[in-house]
Parts: C-alpha cells; sequence; structure tokens
C-alpha cells in the first residue's frame, strides 16, 4: 500500500493541477470536488482521504465497499461503478449517492427501496455521451425520458449526470468532446424540466483537465493519487 506521505504529495499535485485548470477556465477551484477512488485498495487509504479532509470517497464494487465502510465512520460512499438491480437492496442506505443509473428499471427499483426503507436516495443519470460501446450509460438521445421518469420517484433526488469518457490516452480532443456534450445536454434539461442538476460527474485521473474546462463539478481521482495495483 502507498505510504500516507508520498499519498500527501500525490494529493497535493493533483489539488495543485485542479486549481490551475480552474484558473485556465476562469472558475472558482472550490466548485470542482476531487473525489478519491478507493477500489482494489485497503480500508488503510480511505483512513488517508479522512485525515485529508477528504471526505468522500468513491467505490465501484458493492461488497468491496461495503466491507470497507466496517469502523469507518463520517466519510460518505458514492457507488461510481455500474448497479446490477438484484444488488440494489444492498446499496440503498450504504451510499450517499449512486452515480451510474441508467434505465427505469433501476430507477424503479431505487425507489421501491428507498419507499420500504423511508430514505430518498440521492443519484446521478449515467449517460454514455462518448457512444463507447466499452462504457454503461445511457444514450443521449433517452436521457431526457429517463430524467423525466426519474422526477416522478418521490423517494429519488436526480442532482445530476455522470459520464466516463472513451478511452483515447493518445487523443484527449475526444475526452473534451464528450464532457461539452454532457454540460451542454445538462444545461438543455435544466432549461426544459425547471430542475437543478448542479453536479456534473466527469473527468479522471488521466482527463481532468479536460473536464474542468467543460464545467466538470466532480473528477474522479484514483491511480494519480494511490497509484496503480
Amino acid at each position: 500500500m502507498i505510504s500516507e506521505k508520498k499519498f500527501l504529495d500525490n494529493l497535493h499535485i493533483i489539488q495543485s493541477q485542479i486549481a490551475e485548470s480552474c484558473r485556465a477556465s476562469g472558475r472558482n477551484p472550490d466548485d470542482v470536488t476531487l473525489l478519491p477512488v478507493t477500489k482494489n485498495w485497503p480500508a488503510g487509504v480511505v483512513d488517508y482521504c479522512k485525515r485529508a479532509k477528504l471526505m468522500r470517497v468513491g467505490e465501484n464494487r458493492v461488497q468491496e465497499a461495503l466491507e470497507k465502510k466496517l469502523g469507518i465512520s463520517e466519510v460518505c460512499w458514492e457507488l461510481i461503478g455500474h448497479l446490477q438491480t438484484n444488488k440494489t437492496r444492498q446499496v440503498v442506505g450504504e451510499f450517499s449517492r449512486i452515480q451510474t443509473v441508467d434505465s427505469r428499471k433501476l430507477l424503479k427499483k431505487i425507489n421501491d427501496v428507498s419507499l420500504q426503507k423511508k430514505i430518498k436516495t440521492s443519484i446521478l443519470l449515467q449517460v454514455n455521451a462518448g457512444s463507447d460501446p466499452a462504457k454503461y450509460g445511457c444514450s443521449v438521445e433517452v436521457v431526457d425520458d429517463l430524467l423525466e421518469f426519474a422526477l416522478s420517484q418521490q423517494n429519488i433526488a436526480v442532482e445530476g449526470l455522470m459520464t466516463i469518457a472513451p478511452y483515447a490516452p493518445d487523443n484527449l480532443d475526444i475526452a473534451k468532446t464528450t464532457f461539452q456534450k454532457l454540460r451542454t445536454l445538462r444545461d438543455d434539461l435544466c432549461q426544459k424540466w425547471d430542475v437543478e442538476l448542479k453536479e456534473l460527474s466527469m473527468g479522471m485521473s488521466m482527463d481532468m483537465q479536460e473536464a474542468i474546462a467543460a464545467g466538470s463539478t466532480m473528477v474522479r481521482v484514483g491511480s494519480a493519487l494511490f497509484g496503480r495495483r
């Protein structure tokens, strides 16, 4: 596992990069949240985050996150990996937000379980804005219908949109176009439905500068913080 000193060094670099990207785009760095992605790392790295005042972490796998959560208080956990409907009951009430909701079926299941548990669940709609067959997320063409359905569910709070850009490390213009498309889509949806979709979760270690320039409010960073396994 990475040492805490190395983690803090990496964190300083990333925070400086975020601040510089915001300055270049005329944005306030306080408007961009860094979400550490702790998948495949032991619970100790979550303690690092907590001591560094990073009080939200992202996890891809449900069972891994539930095991890490034991004994760690105050931290908010966000699910950023694909959610199967048969695991919805495990997730609702255990995660502060589900970022990967991409179908009516999943929305209905989340709402039903939330109703049973007497809670309201915060979500983001995941959009495959880059039309990448290797990525989850609804198509751009059905987002309008999906949002309408989500807004009709009383135990769901839709807080924004999420996307993952196609993997193209040698051509970051692809990521830039993907993020700009999601930003435009979000703005259009807000105007049409008279809702506030504040969160744009887009950008990771490789492409966070492009995401911030396009309006990202949350960048999901794993390898740049914790290294690779």
